[in-house]
């Protein structure tokens, strides 16, 4: 006995998803299910107005040929009456032709009648009213009448055939108006129906608002993830991989950023790497420089002379030049770093401006500055430590720029869940040319006065990306009147008023 396998047949399905659709396929196909509902109501509603079009033209067909046809048998009727009297009275040979000829018409006129009309009734009374014709016809031919005109046999049986005669006429035209009634009814009863299959056939247009949503929503859904990404991108957020379920354009777009994210990334990390290698490298051999001018200024290795000491002081200021300047590219570190971005907590705005001004208060105390703050108990919910560093650059700038004993004045205000930091001072403020140029990178104004360590041209560029990052926004305010010195507009989003807690 021998075993045998069977070999196993994969099978694919190939599965079908609206979403796989290109955008192109995806707008043909809306516009084709949007459109179709709105064609087959226009075409339905074409073919029922056509159908109470031509219904309405026969009924008033039918009854233009009625009405002209009962004038005309009205019409006959009183010719041949007055025929038929002129012709006993007179027995004149033409006046019996006459009286023939209207009979015979009239006859005409009845057949007539018969085939248009479809009602039983009315064609019975036709019927009776032809009948009474051929009798009037028999009763006055010359054949018939033998007698005197004067004579009441022959007369008074004529006159009762014309008033029977009438009698008919008039249930011929009751009839006619009813049946007229009637179709007249039917006509308003048919438009009224297709006014309200009409009316009806209106849910379509919701229907197809509903199927035109749907698409849209298909169509720009992935459009807006895709904004998301690129705004996170934007912000510096490079961690989260951007994948994208959608139509290919879509996902082409989605793979593109994702190579586009991978490499800011990476880029990202070298240069965050970079900084704080060559920061630290920096930092160490100028700690020891900084250590050895203070000696060498403190004549703490033997006395320096006039030339010495002068030269002692130019290496002592620009090691703590160099200081700031390494300081500053730290805190530029600190907006390429995108890992910091995720550290969000809610915080009195208050407490963070207070350690700033602590961390400030010796340079504060130097110039005698005489710091204003109004606070709002407003809170926020945002990375600590940039929302610190970009208070602190700029009152940094408002301390540097002030005259000693100047005003500093810095108020927080809550507008429409946005958080407003207001920081002016009293210096020299920022020229007209010059205030598009104070956020670009190394850009630095005009010295203060008794100010010998020029800034990194950094501060105002770092707090310009670090609020890029956090959804903010930083404005010059322009001054107003007599008003000199410089005013700041900082706003960030997410803050809110806490009630203090009984």
């Amino acid at each position: 006995m021998s075993n045998s396998k069977v070999p196993k047949i994969k099978t694919t399905h190939n599965s079908f998803s609206i979403k796989s659709l290109s955008i192109k396929s995806l707008t043909l196909l809306g516009f084709g299910l949007v459109a179709l509902p709105l064609v087959i109501a226009l075409i339905f509603g074409a073919s029922q107005v056509n159908t109470l079009a031509k219904q309405s033209e026969g009924a008033i067909i039918d009854i233009a040929k009625v009405l002209d046809s009962q004038q005309l048998l009205k019409s006959n009727q009183i010719k041949m009456e007055r025929s038929a009297a002129q012709y006993l009275v007179l027995r004149d040979q033409a006046l019996a032709t006459s009286y023939h000829e209207q009979s015979q018409q009239i006859l005409q006129l009845t057949k007539q009648l018969i085939i248009t009309s479809q009602d039983h009734s009315l064609q019975q009374l036709v019927i009776e009213y032809a009948e009474t014709i051929t009798t009037l016809i028999e009763q006055t031919m010359p054949s018939a009448v033998k007698k005197s005109p004067t004579d009441s046999t022959i007369i008074k049986p004529i006159q009762s055939k014309f008033n029977a005669l009438t009698q008919i006429y008039e249930q011929i035209t009751q009839r006619s108006n009813e049946l007229n009634t009637l179709h007249i009814t039917n006509i308003k009863q048919a438009a009224q129906a297709t006014r309200d299959i009409m009316i009806q056939s209106l849910i379509i247009i919701p229907v197809s608002l509903l199927i035109a949503a749907i698409f849209i929503f298909l169509i720009t859904s992935p459009l807006k993830i895709l904004t998301q990404k690129i705004f996170r991108l934007q912000q510096g957020d490079f961690d989260q991989e951007i994948k994208v379920t959608g139509s290919p354009e879509i996902q082409e777009i989605a793979l593109a950023l994702e190579n586009m994210r991978t490499r800011l990334q990476a880029l990202e990390l070298q240069k965050s790497s970079f900084i704080r290698h060559i920061s630290h490298e920096l930092k160490t051999p100028l700690a020891a420089i900084r250590e050895g001018t203070e000696l060498l200024y403190d004549n703490s290795v033997g006395e320096l002379n006039a030339e010495q000491q002068e030269i002692s002081q130019i290496i002592k200021d620009s090691v703590f030049r160099l200081q700031k300047h390494i300081e500053d590219l730290l805190d530029f570190n600190i907006v390429l770093d995108s890992t910091s971005l995720q550290d969000c907590e809610s915080m009195p705005i208050d407490n963070v401006i207070s350690q700033v001004l602590a961390e400030r208060k010796l340079d504060i105390k130097r110039k005698k500055i005489n710091l204003k703050k109004t606070s709002n108990n407003v809170f926020l919910v945002s990375n600590r430590k940039q929302v610190a560093v970009i208070i602190d650059n700029i009152l940094s700038n408002a301390i540097k720029y002030s005259p000693d004993e100047g005003v500093i004045e810095i108020t927080t205000v809550l507008v429409d869940e946005q958080l407003q930091i207001f920081i002016s001072d009293q210096g020299i403020g920022i020229t007209q040319e010059n205030q598009d140029k104070i956020f670009d990178a190394f850009y630095q104004g005009i010295a203060p006065e008794n100010n010998a360590i020029k800034g990194s041209g950094l501060g105002l560029t770092i707090v310009k990306e670090l609020l890029l990052r956090l959804n903010g926004n930083i404005e010059l305010m322009y001054p107003q009147g007599e008003q000199v010195g410089t005013k700041m507009k900082i706003t960030l989003p997410r803050a809110f008023r806490q009630e203090e807690k009984i």
